[in-house]
């Protein structure tokens, strides 16, 4: 499963990005990839995630690993949330309906608001 948050300065996504928060909270411990602005693609697992999204993961790897040969050595590190452009999560771990439930919810709340 492929997921992907933008951010727009203009629009208040406070409730969005506290929904993303904790969706990812559940993820801890499982293997990820993420995908930078600038292509670079890490997989590890998450350790942590916090409010503005910024993740820690261990156990990196960097699959090409011919354009990025400076990431063979790092074992653990932090991507900061805003250069984050794609996060890949494992299919088997996402309940899709709960996801979309949890959504629509708070939207009808951010309208009521």
């Amino acid at each position: 499963l492929l997921c992907r948050v933008q951010r727009a300065p203009f629009l208040s996504l406070a409730p969005v990005t506290m929904l993303f928060f904790s969706f990812f909270k559940t993820l801890v411990g499982k293997e990820v990839v993420v995908e930078l602005k600038n292509d670079l693609a890490i997989r590890g697992t998450l350790h942590s995630v916090d409010q503005f999204l910024n993740v820690k993961l261990l156990q990196v790897t960097v699959d090409d690993r011919e354009n990025f040969p400076h990431m063979q050595s790092v074992k653990t590190c932090f991507i900061r949330g805003s250069v984050i452009k794609y996060v890949q999560l494992p299919a088997s771990e996402v309940d899709t309906e709960l996801l979309q439930d949890a959504t629509r919810r708070e939207m009808a709340q951010q309208k009521q608001n």
